[in-house]
């Protein structure tokens, strides 16, 4: 699938190799009739041989580790590792799957993972509590079209609730209370001019969310793909789309590491900036490929990952949705106050 004109480190270092072999070759072959010229030579060889193994092992590349959720926001990712733009920036990615952001932060803090994708809100609460974090490139991004999102809440077609106002006193499945789910479907059902207070929030796992409608045990349900192109192919219907409607541009997601590793590895998280970026760009021009990637470590069938509605994938985290979704957070009452917001931006 690679398809770059960047000579990678390993052949690098391969070129470096064979030509201190071939200088060698020459040497061995050269006229050598005193001992000064031996001795010569032999320096040359040892210089040459040391100047060799010093250049393979500067190519040698960087492990990392990224813990990531098996969704569909972090396509790019295997997409740049498949494509060679990680290890053209001389990183050899591993990615460690995990259920959600509250598992990946404690992970990355921890040293278990050097790098880690999770939703904006769950960084702004670790923020919060002490935890020194660092964003390092912005995970996704809303389509910022009411309708045609990777998000929605959706309902059952013959519910009655056709607005997000109509959400008002109803019972809406989430998958994590008190998250950007909550703070983004409660505004956009204020500014519809409901009242969000109403609503009781039921905490369910996506993959529960639909059946759960569909058999009336929530009226609604927050969902994000594959699983709103299956509640669609259940009879559900959008009543709105909760990140679009909460600002076009909102950042839903970002990559960050530990101030710690941070600091102490700046080339490190320069040259992982670097394939990122790459890796965005070549998954917004060719969205065939993000749909055939899906299939690398989602469990969507063709036919499932042919109907997503992908996501956006910006270059560079919009600082200003940052601090909107920590003011929602503080009107839901689920933080006190904005702590320092820089390292997120």
């Amino acid at each position: 699938m690679r398809h770059t004109t960047t000579t990678s480190a390993r052949t690098k270092a391969a070129f470096v190799a064979v030509a201190a072999i071939g200088a060698l070759t020459l040497a061995a072959c050269s006229d050598s009739g005193s001992s000064d010229t031996s001795e010569s030579a032999s320096e040359s060889e040892d210089a040459m041989t040391a100047e060799a193994t010093e250049s393979t092992m500067a190519m040698e590349m960087t492990a990392i580790t990224v813990g990531v959720i098996p969704i569909l926001d972090v396509a790019p990712l295997y997409l740049g590792i498949s494509e060679g733009f990680f290890e053209d920036a001389g990183l050899e990615v591993t990615t460690e799957l995990a259920q959600g952001g509250a598992a990946i932060v404690p992970g990355v803090t921890s040293g278990q993972f050097d790098f880690g994708f999770s939703n904006t809100t769950s960084l702004i609460l670790a923020t919060s509590t002490g935890i020194d974090i660092q964003a390092v490139a912005p995970g996704v991004s809303t389509t910022g079209e009411n309708g045609a999102d990777f998000g929605s809440v959706m309902v059952l077609a013959d519910s009655g609730i056709e607005s997000p106002a109509d959400l008002e006193g109803k019972k809406v499945a989430v998958n994590t209370l008190n998250n950007i789910n909550t703070s983004t479907t409660n505004k956009m059902v204020m500014d519809d001019g409901g009242d969000p207070s109403t609503i009781t929030y039921v905490e369910l796992a996506f993959p529960d969310i639909v059946p759960a409608i569909v058999s009336g045990d929530v009226d609604a349900g927050q969902v994000v793909e594959p699983f709103q192109t299956v509640g669609a192919g259940q009879g559900l219907v959008e009543v709105g789309s909760n990140f679009a409607l909460t600002d076009p541009n909102l950042m839903i997601a970002e990559y960050f590491t530990s101030m710690e590793y941070a600091d102490a590895n700046p080339d490190i998280v320069a040259a992982f900036q670097e394939a990122l970026t790459k890796s965005f760009e070549y998954a917004t021009d060719n969205p065939d490929a993000v749909r055939a990637a899906l299939a690398d470590y989602t469990s969507m069938d063709e036919a499932t990952q042919q109907a997503v509605v992908l996501p956006s994938w910006p270059t560079e985290i919009d600082s200003n949705t940052v601090d909107l979704l920590a003011q929602l957070a503080i009107d839901d009452g689920f933080l006190a106050e904005a702590p320092d917001l820089s390292g997120l931006k």
